[in-house]
């Protein structure tokens, strides 16, 4: 297995700044082009990112068991979940909407969540950090892409017949999984990845210390 190197700018004093990248002496203090604070790592990046992290999955499940709509019309009160709007979508036959639905509310999320759970504890005990690396990639990839769950909203609009006079009302479920998609994207930005790298340094040097 080939060995990881263990030296980093870090070693040599060099902080790169967070605001217009431009590497600088970490002993200067601020940035000589935009007079930004130099820091070595992102402050409180696992905290934050634990934090936004937990408060997601706790929102995940009342986001998609809660109703996202409410629509009043002559005929009465409907409400829908992301799941009854999946399962409606599925028995009309209309297959994609309700793979799409179903792949963007319910398995995206979770999915990401367990990514950056892992990533978490890759940065603390130095898991295989190139492949760690790679999948806060995929993570950040996917994140940008965050806000096209919302939009699940307005398809599960199709799942109403629409009468003459109708009102339409977003429910809990609708305030939880907006939250959801916040809280995901902000846990990815707090993240920092080099933390894996270090974690991994320190535990190759402790590992020639054994030996």
């Amino acid at each position: 297995m080939k060995q990881l190197p263990t030296e980093s700018a870090a070693d040599w004093g060099v902080a790169l700044c967070h605001v217009c990248g431009l590497a600088s002496p970490l002993r200067a203090g601020h940035c000589s082009r935009c007079d930004s604070r130099l820091h070595l790592r992102n402050r409180d990046s696992l905290q934050r990112t634990w934090a936004f992290t937990i408060a997601s999955l706790l929102l995940y499940f009342p986001a998609n068991m809660l109703p996202i709509l409410r629509v009043e019309s002559f005929y009465g009160t409907q409400s829908s979940t992301i799941l009854t709007g999946v399962i409606q979508f599925w028995d009309e036959g209309d297959y994609p909407v309700a793979i799409i639905i179903f792949v963007a509310s319910v398995v995206i999320p979770i999915l990401k969540i367990i990514a950056i759970v892992w990533l978490c504890f890759a940065a603390t005990k130095g898991w295989q950090p190139r492949q760690m690396t790679r999948l806060y990639r995929v993570t950040e990839f996917v994140g940008r892409w965050s806000m096209v769950d919302v939009f699940v909203v307005a398809i599960l609009v199709g799942v109403v017949q629409l009468g003459s006079t109708i009102s339409i009302h977003p429910g809990a479920g609708a305030v939880s999984f907006a939250a959801v998609v916040v809280l995901t994207m902000l846990a990815a930005m707090s993240f920092d990845p080099r933390l894996i790298w270090d974690a991994a340094a320190a535990r190759a040097q402790q590992g020639g210390h054994q030996h």
